[in-house]
C-alpha cells in the first residue's frame, strides 16, 4: 500500500459574495515535491494559500494532511500537524536577534511558555537549535544580529528558518524573493536548494526565475482554477499559459 500523499486537496472551493475566488481544485503533493505556484495577479493564489492554512475556511472541499483531513482544523493546529508558511510580507520580531527569533518558533513548537523560561536549560536547547536550522540555510552568520538592521534578503531567510524550525512535512513559501534586490536573490536560490529533501514545497512566487530554477512540476491558477499542471518546459512553451499572462485569449 502506497504512503499517503504529503498533502492532497479535493474540490477545494470559496465564494465571496457573487465571486467565485477558489474553484473547485484538486491538487497533490508527494513528500519531497517541488512544485511552483505561478498565475496572474487575481488570479487565487494567496486565497489558496489561506484556505490551506486555516486563514479562510473553504465552502467546500477536502484538505487531508499525510492523509489526516484538517480542513476543520484552526490555523495553529494545522501548524502543529506539520503545515507552516511564510508570509509575502514578513512578521518577524524587529528588536529580537535572528536567533531568538528562531528559537521563540521552537519553543512554541514545543509548548514551552517563552516568555517564561529565558533563564533555563530548555530555552538554551531552544537556542542551539534555532543556531543549527539558520546555518542549515547558510544564514548562520546572522544569528546576534538585530532584524531590524538585517537587510531585507536576509530577512526572507530569517523567514524561511522560522518554517523549517516548525518540522512541517508541507512549507508553503510565499514570495521569498518578494521585494528582494537583485544583488542579494542568490541568498533565496541557495537556500532554496538546501532545503532537506524529505519535506514537500509549494512555492507562491511572481520571480520566473525562482520558480523555473526551483520547481520540477508548475501550476497554473487562472480565476481560482487549475489551468495546467506539468513539467517547467511544458509551462513556458504553452500557449494559453503565455496567452494568460499576455492577457489574451485562446481560442
Amino acid at each position: 500500500m502506497s504512503a499517503p500523499m504529503a498533502l492532497s486537496v479535493r474540490g477545494l472551493s470559496k465564494n465571496f459574495g457573487a465571486i467565485s475566488v477558489a474553484k473547485s481544485i484538486d491538487v497533490d503533493l508527494e513528500a519531497g515535491a517541488r512544485v511552483g505556484l505561478i498565475g496572474p495577479n487575481g488570479a487565487g493564489k494567496t486565497t489558496f494559500v489561506n484556505l490551506l492554512t486555516g486563514f479562510i475556511r473553504p465552502d467546500a472541499g477536502e484538505i487531508s494532511l499525510g492523509g489526516e483531513r484538517i480542513e476543520g482544523l484552526k490555523a495553529e493546529e494545522r501548524v502543529r500537524r506539520g503545515l507552516a508558511r511564510t508570509h509575502q510580507i514578513n512578521t518577524l520580531l524587529t528588536e529580537e536577534n535572528a536567533r531568538d527569533n528562531v528559537a521563540i518558533a521552537i519553543a512554541e513548537r514545543e509548548k514551552f511558555a517563552w516568555r517564561m523560561m529565558r533563564c533555563k536549560p530548555q530555552w538554551r536547547q531552544c537556542l542551539e537549535e534555532a543556531q543549527a536550522r539558520l546555518e542549515a540555510i547558510g544564514a548562520g552568520a546572522i544569528g546576534d544580529r538585530r532584524v531590524s538592521l538585517l537587510p531585507y534578503g536576509q530577512q526572507r531567510l530569517l523567514e524561511i528558518a522560522i518554517g523549517l524550525a516548525l518540522k512541517p512535512r508541507v512549507l508553503l513559501l510565499d514570495e521569498p524573493a518578494a521585494g528582494i534586490p537583485s544583488s542579494e536573490t542568490h541568498l533565496i536560490h541557495e537556500a532554496l536548494d538546501r532545503l532537506p529533501a524529505d519535506i514537500a514545497i509549494l512555492i507562491i512566487e511572481h520571480d520566473m526565475d525562482v520558480i523555473f530554477r526551483f520547481a520540477k512540476e508548475i501550476i497554473v491558477l487562472f480565476q481560482g482554477a487549475v489551468l495546467m499542471r506539468g513539467a517547467p518546459a511544458d509551462i513556458a512553451a504553452d500557449p494559453q499559459v503565455r496567452a494568460v499572462y499576455l492577457g489574451r485569449t485562446v481560442v
